[in-house]
């Protein structure tokens, strides 16, 4: 496994390593290191091997389909990585270090298994560095996307994490649909059956009607739209509390839209928290949101807390972004509302508060289908038969 990131943490990463270690792969990570880890362990039987990097080259990564500087220095390091280890298959996490890794692996031609985590020439497009010089002269979205295309058609096989996205990079591509694999991010079920509840946070929001929300806290992920909809709902919900666990370097623009509506008490920015804290705050909450702002990545994505917040059976109140809106709707786990509409959001709020029979309802058919159908144990099944057939 190849990532352009330090390891841990990576769910997704950790999800996939694990499940073929336990299925009698051996799995070796190439991960980078800024010179404060280990150059190599071993972590829940992954052998992880740390390679040195810094700042600048970090740096010059947002600039990889501009200039080749990265994709050669880090082409060294993974051939050696490759040579060293007698890696017999090489699964390549996202595209950011893809084009290192077929230049790595150009003489070795090893088969590839391309892991696209995110529709990454549309996320870039929301990036803060993005939106101002020299970032935007810099760094193409539309060589992003040519390039994902090449590496699309370069690999063996590719993974992706939900059937729109599939039926996205078949239309887009015109590749073959046996040469790509449906691998969803889905719950551990140690999650939810093994989960440690730290009282401390169910007594904190014991007398409060808990909206939560999970995750990075970048604009796109639709946060406006809740806070803007709290001076509406507190009219009627007077214990209402919006609770954030995430961070993101735009919160300057959640603080600001607080403090200019006077909302202070009614929202918590928890900033990013330990992940054995999660459960936690899903207990303490009500109802839990992702009001995603639509795009093209949102609409064929949905985000790993809709499976933690089902796994505790809460139910869910989620923007129209395509992949979401229809996941909810055939569970029926929860209320759709219309993006960036904080007069919608706040209806199926006060829908949800008036009915409680609806969020048991709603919260029982999400548990069920993550325990019968969408935990990590079913959905990884796929990846397993993938390498056991790999040629």
């Amino acid at each position: 496994m190849i990532l352009d990131k330090t390891f841990p943490p990576d769910p997704r990463v950790e999800n996939e390593a694990v499940s073929l270690v336990k299925n009698g792969f051996e799995v070796y990570l190439f991960s980078l290191n800024y010179g404060n880890r280990k150059k190599e362990e071993e972590i829940n039987g992954i052998k992880v091997k740390r390679y040195a990097t810094n700042k600048f080259m970090y740096k010059l990564s947002a600039l990889v389909y501009t200039f080749p500087f990265y994709s050669f220095i880090m082409a060294k390091k993974i051939k050696r990585f490759l040579v060293n280890n007698n890696i017999e298959a090489i699964h390549i996490h996202d595209m950011q270090i893809a084009e290192a890794v077929f230049k790595a692996n150009k003489r070795l031609k090893l088969s590839t298994i391309l892991d696209l985590h995110d529709n990454m020439p549309e996320v870039i497009k929301f990036y803060p560095h993005l939106q101002k010089f020299p970032g935007k002269q810099l760094i193409s979205p539309k060589k992003w996307k040519r390039k994902e295309e090449v590496f699309i058609k370069k690999a063996t096989k590719i993974i992706t994490v939900s059937q729109e996205f599939i039926d996205e990079v078949i239309s887009r591509t015109r590749i073959s649909k046996n040469k790509i694999t449906l691998v969803p991010n889905t719950v551990q079920t140690e999650f939810y059956k093994k989960a440690k509840i730290n009282n401390a946070i169910l007594k904190k929001y014991e007398s409060n009607f808990v909206l939560l929300y999970l995750g990075d806290t970048a604009i796109r992920r639709g946060l406006l739209t809740a806070i803007k909809a709290l001076p509406k709902l507190i009219k009627k919900i007077p214990n209402i509390k919006l609770v954030i666990v995430g961070s993101n370097t735009t919160d300057y623009q959640l603080f600001e839209i607080v403090n200019d509506l006077k909302l202070d008490r009614y929202v918590d920015f928890e900033g990013w928290q330990n992940v054995a804290l999660f459960p936690s705050y899903i207990k303490a909450s009500a109802i839990c949101i992702s009001p995603l702002y639509r795009n093209i990545q949102h609409d064929v994505a949905y985000a790993n807390k809709l499976f933690q917040y089902m796994s505790f059976g809460k139910p869910l109140l989620v923007s129209n972004a395509i992949a979401q809106k229809k996941l909810i709707e055939k569970v029926d786990s929860g209320l759709v509302h219309i993006e960036k509409d904080p007069i919608d959001f706040a209806n199926k709020v006060f829908t949800l508060y008036n009915e409680e029979s609806l969020r048991l309802k709603l919260g029982t058919n999400g548990k069920i289908f993550i325990e019968n159908d969408f935990n990590w144990d079913k959905t990884s099944e796929k990846l397993i038969d993938l390498y056991k057939n790999i040629k």
